[in-house]
């Protein structure tokens, strides 16, 4: 019997809005994508909003929704939290996780010149700026780890003994806020941002304020004037004089493990702490393969471990990127090099098996990232659901115009998988 497989991609940042230098089509519109489309002509479509209407979410609170997991009845526990635990750091309930971001400013008055420094940053600095740190800021009667992760990325853990640190706290990072735990990115594209002070909104989160703003300024005044930013500097780059922080969170994951969930064997292929982290809180497996934008690899990793697993959840880099940096053409080339190193050899790889696979696949995006505004929106992402004897709905390509026709409608993220099941297991009967 041909065993059906279920393969569920999820493209970074992929959704968008028309743009002038694409002559106002999307990037997915405008990029020539012929794997994808194969797939579209077996599939129907529909659109998303990952987390909530008038909700820009982060990635990790989006992907949690796209996974099937919804926390409008519970506590979310919060990206730093997330993080920490896909990195590696020793968490406990009562710890205070942050995410951060290597930033660049001007310290004369901590204007924010660039919140990612320039996304320049090699993993030798990342390294001796965090060895700096260790060894300069010092808080009293504070133990605190920071670990530097991929690119202008950074995660934090404080502790304080015997003392549970309080959670609700502002992020000094301006271009987000938390509302119940969840990140929400702001439109800030026409303002300038200043480093903000962590401020408690609740009297047992006052000392943690205190530490998080002790921390930040003793890291500003350690960076701005250090050898490895005159080097920096020297070299051309944008110095890293300061530290964003957000998504502060103190509880340990409690979620339900996602193959009880659904009844079936589940990995994932993932590269990011975020999505390691997810993957470790829902019960997953995790497989990595190489680099990020490593993506033939990517694919190949796919096939190896598909005879292990039902449902395959994979986490693609890359459109994201050139959303925030505004690169309309840079994401349209992006796409199309996935298309072409991923889907493309996925389809070759699947293709040389001697044990044959019913595949069925679920394409879609964690949120939109649009060029024009350089930041996570609210805006629908393309849902595409495919694989042999569906009722076809005119879907011809995973584009944001075919998903507003499809007949999928617009459904959230949290009804993704299951909805999607529901349709195969009719197909199977």
């Amino acid at each position: 019997m041909t065993k059906t497989k279920t393969i569920y991609v999820l493209l970074d940042g992929v959704g968008d809005l028309p743009h002038p230098d694409l002559n106002y089509l999307t990037p997915l519109e405008a990029a020539y994508t012929p794997s994808l489309d194969k797939i579209a002509r077996k599939g129907i479509s529909g659109r998303v909003t990952s987390v909530g209407d008038g909700i820009a979410p982060q990635s990790d609170i989006a992907v949690f929704n796209m996974l099937g997991y919804n926390f409008r009845d519970m506590d979310y526990f919060g990206r730093g939290v997330v993080e920490c635990i896909g990195c590696g750091i020793d968490f406990k309930e009562g710890d205070l996780a942050l995410r951060g971001n290597f930033a660049t400013i001007d310290s004369s008055d901590k204007r924010i010149i660039d919140r990612r420094a320039g996304r320049n940053i090699s993993k030798t600095d990342s390294d001796a700026v965090c060895n700096l740190i260790r060894d300069k800021v010092k808080l009293e009667g504070i133990e605190y780890s920071i670990e530097p992760t991929i690119g202008h990325r950074v995660v934090l853990r404080f502790r304080k003994e015997d003392y549970k640190l309080g959670q609700n706290i502002t992020n000094t990072d301006p271009a987000y806020e938390k509302i119940n735990g969840i990140g929400i990115a702001l439109d800030t594209s026409n303002s300038d941002l200043f480093v903000a002070k962590a401020k408690a909104n609740d009297e047992n989160s006052k000392i943690s304020s205190d530490i998080i703003n002790d921390f930040s300024d003793q890291v500003i005044k350690t960076l701005d004037d250090s050898e490895i930013n005159n080097q920096r500097v020297s070299g051309g780059l944008m110095p890293i004089n300061c530290i964003l922080m957000r998504d502060a969170g103190n509880m340990y994951p409690k979620v339900r493990n996602i193959n009880e969930k659904y009844k079936l064997n589940f990995a994932s292929l993932v590269d990011m702490p975020v999505e390691i982290g997810i993957s470790k809180i829902v019960g997953m497996k995790a497989y990595e393969a190489g680099d990020p934008s490593q993506y033939e690899s990517k694919a190949k990793t796919l096939v190896k471990i598909l005879s292990d697993h039902d449902l395959v959840y994979v986490h693609i880099k890359g459109p994201d990127e050139f959303g925030h940096d505004g690169d309309a053409r840079g994401k349209k080339r992006n796409i199309e090099e996935i298309d072409k190193n991923f889907f493309k050899v996925l389809d070759f790889e699947l293709e040389q098996l001697n044990t044959k696979y019913d595949i069925r696949y679920i394409i879609s995006g964690d949120h939109s990232t649009p060029c024009l505004k350089k930041a996570h929106t609210d805006d629908p992402i393309p849902l595409l659901i495919s694989g042999d004897g569906f009722s076809k709905d005119g879907t011809t390509r995973f584009t944001e115009g075919n998903s507003e026709r499809g007949s999928l409608g617009k459904i959230y993220g949290y009804q993704v998988i299951d909805g999607a099941l529901k349709i195969f297991n009719y197909l199977i009967k």
